[in-house]
């Protein structure tokens, strides 16, 4: 039952750690790169190295959010129901 109560709010958490992962590694990009927007892999006058490393960061910080909001979302719920919602 936990699960089914929980479905709704995973999905509204997985839209928002998207939403965050976005602005996080808009920010991380500007920091480390210097750049305002990350390379996009149609760009002619970018080089592999570039929109490589900016795929591989993205894919990084996008893991990362996700996995604490996520995690951070099932723990909250595990407090208000006393079950953990991945649990069979």
């Amino acid at each position: 039952m936990g699960k089914l109560i929980y479905r709704p709010v995973g999905m509204v958490l997985s839209l928002l750690s998207g939403v965050l992962a976005s602005f996080v590694f808009s920010r991380v990009w500007k920091a480390v790169s210097g750049e305002p927007e990350a390379p996009k892999a149609m760009e002619a006058h970018r080089s592999w190295r570039n929109v490589l490393g900016a795929a591989a960061l993205h894919g990084a910080v996008f893991g990362l959010v996700k996995a604490a909001v996520d995690r951070g979302g099932a723990r909250g719920f595990e407090r208000v129901t006393g079950t953990w919602p991945g649990d069979e």
